[in-house]
């Protein structure tokens, strides 16, 4: 190939930088502005990742309880323990007979008094067996009567009268026996007629015998065996009399004490028995109320096992309800169990409720739930000072040695550390708080200061 041929070659492979000189060496406005969109969208990507990682995630959901402030105006109170207050006697009147319940005059809530009336039963059937036994009782104690007093004058006088006239006939048949015989001898009448008048003669000499031994038993009256005889027969008809008044006195429910009704679990025209109760619908009851005496009250406390040191017999307390807690009743412990609960780990205490009637209106319920601090022998001066508040044991965590609380404020949690005063069964006493904060008792394991959270319900 000749050498002007292969200049004209390389010539065509040399680059003409002419036209690019020409734009400064910039791309094109269409490629610039294709790199713009995509820096723009790799950007906006980036940040909606970003934010979604931040704020999509949800916030872990707590259960908090607010801490209640207490003033130790009632003295040194050596435990706390809180439970539910139970009537001291709950008495559920039931029937003594089966039958169906004619009349109830009571309701939820009524006060009633002892042998007040509360229920009546249908009674016909009760009411025409002690008719019956009544006339049993009856015929006895006559025929006893009759047999005690023996028998009367006039009978003794018409026993002596038919006796004598039995011997006037005797003494008519001798003398016709005797003629016979002198007759039969001088063959003057048959032998027949002789051995009738004997035979008539010994007849009557045995009916004078006869009438007068019944003269004799007459005038001697009844035997004593027959007289006992008589007084049993009068004391089985008196039990059997005793016993149908019974069951129709029963057939009216009476208050056995005086009291307030507490329930009434039987209603008109249901059948009331007194063996056996029925669960079914429409089957008999078992019994028709149930009442106490709300004026001897106590509340049921179970002590944790290791509180239980802190008490003695007949400590004082001061009562409290959840309802109404500016009303205090004085306490003192009245039944220690003589057993423990193994699977509570507690010990059942009640205290008796001295003044139940310290205010004019009822604010004590059986049911109710019920504060009982006790105190210490010695009480601490008069005046109220700030004692803390009260949080559930669950709410104190411990913090590198510390003990803190956990609050839920403005949709955060909040770190507070606290100093326990004083435990109870069911939380603990503690300072740095005022009361009314919301404490954390239930989140997620590692829940820490500053987190976000969601308050549950």
């Amino acid at each position: 190939m000749p050498i002007d041929a292969k200049h004209e070659d390389l010539q065509s492979l040399r680059i003409d930088r002419t036209e690019r000189g020409a734009s400064n060496g910039e791309p094109p406005a269409w490629a610039r502005r294709y790199i713009v969109i995509g820096i723009v969208v790799v950007a906006v990507l980036s940040l909606s990742v970003l934010a979604y990682r931040l704020l999509g995630r949800e916030a872990p959901e707590v259960e908090v309880v607010r801490a209640s402030a207490e003033n130790s105006d009632v003295g040194d109170t050596v435990l706390s323990a809180t439970g539910y207050i139970v009537a001291h006697h709950t008495i559920n009147v039931n029937s003594k007979v089966t039958g169906r319940l004619a009349w109830i005059g009571v309701e939820k809530g009524d006060r009633v008094q002892e042998g007040q009336v509360l229920v009546r039963l249908e009674d016909e059937e009760f009411r025409a067996s002690y008719e019956q036994a009544k006339g049993a009782l009856d015929n006895a104690r006559a025929y006893l009567d009759e047999l005690e007093h023996g028998s009367r004058p006039e009978e003794i006088q018409e026993a002596q009268h038919n006796l004598d006239e039995a011997r006037a006939t005797l003494m008519n048949d001798k003398l016709t026996l005797d003629r016979t015989k002198e007759l039969s001898a001088g063959g003057v009448v048959s032998r027949q007629s002789l051995d009738d008048a004997t035979a008539k003669f010994e007849s009557d000499q045995q009916r004078v015998n006869s009438l007068d031994k019944a003269f004799q038993l007459m005038k001697i009256g009844p035997r004593r065996e027959e007289i006992a005889r008589a007084r049993g027969s009068v004391a089985q008809a008196q039990g059997l009399a005793d016993y149908a008044k019974s069951q129709l006195d029963a057939t009216v429910i009476r208050a056995p004490v005086t009291g307030t009704i507490l329930d009434r679990t039987a209603e008109k025209g249901e059948l009331i028995t007194a063996q056996f109760a029925s669960a079914a619908a429409g089957g008999p009851q078992g019994s028709v109320v149930s009442l106490a005496d709300l004026n001897d009250l106590q509340v049921e406390l179970d002590i944790a096992q290791a509180d239980f040191a802190r008490l003695g017999p007949k400590q004082k307390g001061i009562v409290t309800t959840d309802t109404y807690p500016d009303k205090k009743y004085d306490g003192e412990i009245a039944q220690i169990s003589p057993e423990a609960n193994r699977q509570k780990a507690t010990v059942q205490v009640k205290v008796q409720v001295l003044n139940p009637s310290k205010y004019p209106d009822v604010f004590l319920r059986p049911e109710m739930n019920a504060t009982v601090k006790f105190l210490a022998d010695q009480p601490k001066a008069s005046g109220a000072q700030p004692a803390g508040a009260f949080v559930p044991a669950a709410a104190v965590r411990d913090h590198d040695g510390k003990k803190i609380v956990l609050l839920a404020f403005d949709g955060k949690a909040r770190m507070r550390e606290v100093h326990v005063l004083s435990q109870r069964t069911d939380g603990f006493l503690v300072d740095g708080l005022v009361g009314g904060e919301s404490v954390i008792t239930k989140g997620p394991q590692g829940l820490k200061d500053g987190d976000t959270i969601k308050v549950k319900g």
